[in-house]
C-alpha cells in the first residue's frame, strides 16, 4: 500500500469519516492507481457490433400470469443523490413539482403503487440517497408509508483531493465542500453494506431495475424483466440512439477481451474527445437504466466485490484544484460475464436537469398515465424540440413567474429564448421560433401564435 494513501487513511478517521468509509475508499484509490499505470488504447476502442446488443422491439408482450409472476420477483431501486442546485432549489431534486402540483417522489411511487394495484404484486421501492438528500428524503417519503414499502440507504461520502498533494483538501469533514458522494456506481457498494440486498433476496426478490429519479421516462417494463428471466442474463443496460444533445453521455464499447463496457467522456483522452462524441462512431449512449440479477451480484460479493472503471472528476473549490474519485453504475456491465445492452426507444430516457428540460414535460408533449409521461399521439414528428431557454429562465422559480400558463409547443422544433421575456396563456409555438429581446422586457399576450419567427434587438408587439 501506498505511503500516500496511508497519510489519507490515518487522516479520515480524524475528519470524521466511518471505518466502513475508509476501507471503501482505499479500495476505490487503489483502482485508481493501478487503472492510472495502464493508459487507454484509443485504437482499441470499438462501437460494439450490432449483434452484440439486443432490440427492444424483438422482445414478446407478456400476459397477465407472466407480469404476476415476473413481479414477485422483482425491485425497484431510484438513485436519488441529487439536489435541485441546478435549477436553483434547495435540497433534494425528487422533491420539485414537475407536472400537475407533483414532484418526482409523488410520481416514482404512483408508477409502482399502481403496478401493485393492477397485478396484486408487492414490488419495493429502494432509495439511494447521498448525505445530502438523505435527511430531507426521509422526511418526504413519510406520506407513502401506507402505500409502499421503501427501503433508504446512503451512499459513501469521501474526501476531495487536492491536486498538488493528491491529500485530501482539509483536516476537517465538510460534506459538499470538502467531501462529496462518489458518483451513481457507489450503488454496489453501499447496497450492499446496507443489508438491503440480503433482505430483499430473503423476501425472494431475484431482479432489480435501477434508474435516476430525474429520469422521468424509467420505469418498470415488463418485456425487458421478462427477456431477463427468460434468458439467465445477469445484467442489462438500456441503450438509446445518441443524438446531438446526447454527444457527451457514456456510450457502450467493446474491449479487445470481447467484454462490452461503459465508456464515459472523462475517460477519453483529450486527442480523442471529438472522436468520442462522433454520432457516427458511437450510434448509441447510456441511459443509466439498468436491471441487475441480485443472486449474481450476491455472488460477486461473496468472492470479493466488483472492481469498477474509476472516473477522476476534476474541480476547483475555494480557489483549489481537487480531484474527485468516482465510478458509474453502468460500469458495472463488465463485472458481469454474460453482460448485455439492449436498444430501447427514446421514450425510456426523458431526463430533467434544467429548466429547458422542464418545460418540455410540464408540456403539452406529453399525457400522464399512471404516474409515467407518454409521448402525445398528436405530437407528428419523431423527435422532441430543441429547447434553449435564456439566463432569465434558469432559476426555477423566475422560470415559473415567466409562464402564466406553459404554452403550445406540440407542433414545435426548437426554441431559443435570449433576454426578458414572459408568456401569456394560449400561446402556440410552431416551427423554428427565435427570440432576442435586448432591451427591457416582454410579454407575449394571451392567445399569440408564433410560427418560424425569428426576432432579434427591441421586439415591438406589433412584429408578432
Amino acid at each position: 500500500m501506498s505511503k500516500r494513501f496511508l497519510q489519507i487513511a490515518r487522516s479520515m478517521p480524524d475528519q470524521g469519516f466511518s471505518e466502513a468509509q475508509v476501507e471503501a475508499f482505499k479500495r476505490l484509490y487503489l483502482a485508481w492507481k493501478k487503472q492510472s499505470q495502464s493508459q487507454l488504447d484509443w485504437a482499441e476502442v470499438k462501437s460494439p457490433p450490432e449483434e452484440a446488443v439486443l432490440h427492444y422491439e424483438d422482445f414478446a408482450e407478456v400476459d397477465t400470469e407472466r407480469a404476476r409472476d415476473l413481479l414477485s420477483k422483482l425491485a425497484v431501486c431510484r438513485l436519488n443523490g441529487g439536489l435541485g442546485t441546478s435549477m436553483g432549489c434547495v435540497g433534494p431534486k425528487s422533491g420539485i413539482e414537475v407536472r400537475g402540483g407533483e414532484t418526482f417522489m409523488d410520481l416514482i411511487v404512483t408508477q409502482i403503487r399502481r403496478l401493485n394495484e393492477v397485478y396484486g404484486s408487492a414490488v419495493p421501492l429502494v432509495l439511494m440517497n447521498s448525505f445530502a438528500t438523505d435527511s430531507d428524503t426521509k422526511k418526504m417519503i413519510r406520506r407513502y408509508e401506507d402505500e409502499l414499502e421503501i427501503y433508504c440507504f446512503t451512499q459513501n461520502e469521501f474526501p476531495r483531493l487536492r491536486v498538488d498533494s493528491n491529500l485530501p483538501m482539509l483536516k476537517v469533514r465538510h460534506p459538499g465542500q470538502y467531501s462529496y458522494p462518489p458518483g451513481h456506481g457507489d450503488f454496489y457498494d453501499s447496497f450492499t453494506q446496507s443489508g438491503i440486498l440480503d433482505q430483499l433476496l430473503s423476501a425472494g426478490k431475484e431482479y432489480l431495475f435501477v434508474g435516476n429519479a430525474d429520469n422521468l421516462g424509467a420505469s418498470v417494463d415488463l418485456k425487458i424483466l421478462a427477456q431477463m428471466d427468460k434468458s439467465g442474463v445477469p445484467f442489462i443496460m438500456e441503450v438509446t440512439p445518441k443524438t446531438r444533445a446526447d454527444v457527451k453521455g457514456g456510450t457502450l464499447v467493446k474491449t479487445p477481451d470481447a467484454h462490452l463496457q461503459l465508456l464515459e467522456i472523462a475517460q477519453v483522452p483529450k486527442d480523442y474527445v471529438e472522436e468520442f462524441k462522433s454520432v457516427k462512431k458511437f450510434k448509441i449512449f447510456n441511459t443509466n437504466n439498468v436491471w441487475i440479477n441480485l443472486k449474481a451480484m450476491k455472488a460477486k460479493y461473496d468472492q470479493g466485490g466488483m472492481e469498477l472503471e474509476v472516473i477522476v472528476n476534476k474541480k476547483t473549490v475555494n480557489h483549489v484544484p481537487v480531484i474527485q474519485l468516482e465510478t458509474a453504475i453502468g460500469g458495472g456491465m463488465k463485472c458481469f460475464e454474460g453482460a448485455k445492452a439492449v436498444k430501447v426507444p427514446r421514450s425510456r430516457f426523458l431526463p430533467v436537469k434544467k429548466t429547458d428540460d422542464l418545460l418540455l414535460v410540464q408540456s403539452n408533449l406529453f399525457v400522464l398515465k399512471d404516474g409515467v409521461l407518454v409521448k402525445n399521439p398528436e405530437r407528428q414528428f419523431e423527435g422532441l424540440p430543441l429547447i434553449r431557454l435564456g439566463a432569465y429562465f434558469q432559476d426555477l422559480e423566475a422560470y415559473a413567474e415567466r409562464f402564466e400558463e406553459i404554452p403550445d409547443i406540440l407542433e414545435l422544433d426548437l426554441l431559443t429564448i435570449v433576454g426578458d421575456l414572459r408568456f401569456g396563456k394560449n400561446v402556440t409555438l410552431r416551427g423554428n421560433v427565435i427570440l432576442v429581446c435586448e432591451q427591457g422586457s416582454l410579454t407575449l399576450p394571451e392567445g399569440t401564435v408564433l410560427e418560424n419567427k425569428v426576432m432579434t434587438g427591441s421586439i415591438k408587439m406589433g412584429e408578432l
